[in-house]
């Protein structure tokens, strides 16, 4: 079975920014970063491939905050 996981940037879920805020979520498989969901509360709006120059700014700040 391959492990699948899913974090979520810190600053994202803070208590203060509400349920409407946007935030990244990074989907990790054997632990690669495979894909980044842009979320808005619960609702998923968009996949963002890690790949690309938009995922590689997101993942850089993701791995800062943490």
């Amino acid at each position: 079975m391959s492990e699948e996981a899913v974090q979520t940037a810190p600053e994202a879920t803070e208590e203060a920014a509400g349920h409407d805020e946007m935030h990244y979520q990074a989907v990790e498989k054997e632990g690669t970063v495979t894909a980044i969901w842009e979320m808005q509360g619960h609702k998923h709006l968009r996949t963002i491939d890690p790949r690309s120059n938009e995922g590689k700014q997101i993942l850089a700040l993701f791995e800062t905050a943490g």
